[in-house]
Parts: structure tokens; C-alpha cells; sequence
């Protein structure tokens, strides 16, 4: 029986892959699978993951005929997975040794529907820890409970798949797929539907994924039109809260998390100059698709830069045919 499945997907980092590799062959168990989905890589990523097939004990690999992106490269690796929890990397990260085992014990001591992690984030020869934002660690809870306060940063912030571990009942209840096609932001409605409805979570201090940062490959590092995907999944964020049964409790939440995310692209600058001209309507839209009060509570709140800032943008007119996300 599979006791653990570790989902990686691989797409163009040949440079990184092999110490991913290695990484989880220093996490490898008899009972742990590696299910390695090839997105259509072009680089040589493809050879480097056929001889893991072959070399890496408990290794699934799977190849995608068209690129997907990181969701629908996920989702492929989870129907595929055996295991009785489940937990991802990115194909460019790496392990400490012996994490795996380490988390695995650690939720099935705690019993819990899921846990959330730190991690290391690491940029050229930085490491910087990066702490899930809610205090109380080691301690089963209501996921519910760590959505609020709408105006403080929290777990639903914290959106990195790969920083915890998932019991497989969660799969089958249909909470572990992400949004096919989502290029960008994936994680975003995905925490935030962890958090609506699994019955029981907990936080752990436990360090072991190494997350690199500043890749240029990485679609952060890239400021063309697929970073607009954010858009179509705030919107199924703030879609699903609408109908969740705390709604009016929890939409302050959503909307203003949007709202803050919207303002952080406009003032990015990493944009092409057309990409830009299409955030700032696409953005303009997504705000008068919002909840007028809510929205207007959510902008009162800010700070004065960023309120002004969507406030104007909140006035423009709507966009252009074709303009579409």
C-alpha cells in the first residue's frame, strides 16, 4: 500500500531538475511514490526524467502531449496518485533529507484533514524562512477559523501547495484539484476552498522544502498575458465565497485580498506595455463585477496610495471587446 504520493510537475528546468531528483531519493521510502509529470518540456528535462524513471525508487512518470501549465499538470499527477496522503513540489525546488517521513508521522500523530508548513525561500545565496501566518502551531483547528481577520494577513495568504501534506479523503471529496488551464495564481482559490470546506487543519514549524526564487523561466519572472490569469481566479474565489454560508463574514476577506492583489500588478512593472494596458481594464472590470459595498469598505480600509490608486480604477469605463481574460 502507497502511504505517501509527492507530485512534481517538470517543465524546461533541466538546470534544476537533477537536485530535485536527488532530493527525493534522500526522501525515498518503499511505501512513497514520486509521480513526475513531464508538461511538454522542450529543453532536455525529458531525458534527465526518463533516467529517474528508472533510477528513482517509487518513481511514476508521466508526459503531458501539449503544455498545460502547473494546474492541469497537478490534477494529472492526482489522478494518478495511490497514496493515503498526498503532498506536491515544483519542479525547480528540492527537499531536506528525511523530510517527507518527518511530515508524514507529524499528521498522522496530529490526525488531522490537512497540515500547512514553513519553508525556506531561497534567492541566488539568500535563505529566508517563510512562516504560515497563523500563531498557533502543532494544534488541530477548524480551517475556518484562520481565513480572518479580513484586514491581517493569513492562512489563505499563504497559498503554497507544496508547504503541507493532504489526507487522501480530501481527493476523493473533491478538494485537491485545482483549475484546469489556471497558468497563474492556481494556489489561490484552491487554499482558499481548503479552508471553506475540509473539517480540520494544523500548522507546523517543520522545515524541509527549499522554494527557489527569482528563476527566470518561472511565470513570476515573466510579465506577458498569462500572469492575467490571476483575474479569472480571484473571480472564483470571490464566486465561491459568495456562496459559502458565512459569506457575509467571509467576503470582506476575499474582496480585499483581490483588491490588494490587483494593486500589487498594476504597479509591478514587470508588464509588457500592451499586457499593461489590458490588466488595467481587465482590472477595472473585475472591480465593478465586485460587491459595491463590500468593495467600498475593502477600499476604505487600505492604505491612502492603493486606495486612490483602485479608486480611479474602479471609475474607468469597461473593456474593450476582446479584451477578455
Amino acid at each position: 500500500m502507497v502511504k505517501l504520493s509527492v507530485i512534481v510537475p517538470f517543465y524546461n528546468v533541466q538546470t534544476y531538475a537533477p537536485d530535485t531528483l536527488r532530493s527525493l531519493r534522500a526522501n525515498a521510502r518503499d511505501d512513497f511514490e514520486f509521480i513526475l509529470v513531464d508538461d511538454c518540456s522542450t529543453d532536455g528535462t525529458p531525458e534527465i526524467l526518463t533516467d529517474a524513471e528508472r533510477e528513482l525508487p517509487g518513481a511514476v512518470l508521466r508526459r503531458h502531449e501539449q503544455n498545460g501549465g502547473l494546474a492541469t499538470a497537478r490534477n494529472t499527477g492526482l489522478d494518478a496518485a495511490s497514496g493515503e496522503y498526498v503532498t506536491f513540489l515544483d519542479g525547480d525546488d528540492w527537499l531536506a533529507p528525511g523530510y517527507y517521513p518527518r511530515l508524514l508521522a507529524a499528521i498522522e500523530r496530529l490526525g488531522c484533514d490537512f497540515v500547512r508548513t514553513d519553508h525556506v525561500q531561497c534567492t541566488a545565496r539568500a535563505r529566508t524562512v517563510a512562516r504560515v501566518p497563523h500563531g498557533r502551531r502543532g494544534v488541530v483547528m477548524d480551517p475556518r477559523d484562520a481565513i480572518l481577520p479580513a484586514d491581517r494577513t493569513t492562512s489563505v495568504d499563504y497559498a503554497y501547495a507544496w508547504a503541507g501534506i493532504y489526507h487522501r479523503r480530501l481527493l476523493d471529496d473533491g478538494l485537491l484539484h485545482f483549475r484546469h488551464g489556471l497558468r497563474t495564481a492556481e494556489d489561490r482559490p484552491w487554499i482558499w476552498r481548503l479552508h471553506r470546506e475540509a473539517d480540520s487543519f494544523a500548522t507546523l514549524g517543520l522545515l524541509g522544502v527549499f522554494y527557489r526564487r527569482g528563476v527566470a523561466s518561472s511565470l513570476t519572472q515573466i510579465g506577458d498575458v498569462r500572469q492575467l490569469d490571476f483575474l479569472r481566479a480571484f473571480d472564483q474565489v470571490i464566486d465561491e465565497t459568495a456562496r459559502d454560508r458565512d459569506a457575509e463574514t467571509l467576503l470582506p476577506k476575499a474582496v480585499r485580498t483581490y483588491c490588494a492583489i490587483i494593486s500589487h500588478h498594476l504597479t509591478s512593472g514587470r508588464f509588457e506595455p500592451q499586457v499593461a494596458r489590458k490588466l488595467r481594464s481587465l482590472s477595472a472590470a473585475a472591480l465593478k463585477r465586485l460587491p459595491a459595498g463590500v468593495l467600498t469598505d475593502a477600499l476604505d480600509s487600505m492604505d491612502a496610495e492603493r486606495a486612490s490608486r483602485l479608486r480611479r480604477l474602479r471609475r474607468r469605463s469597461a473593456p474593450l471587446a476582446g479584451e477578455a481574460a
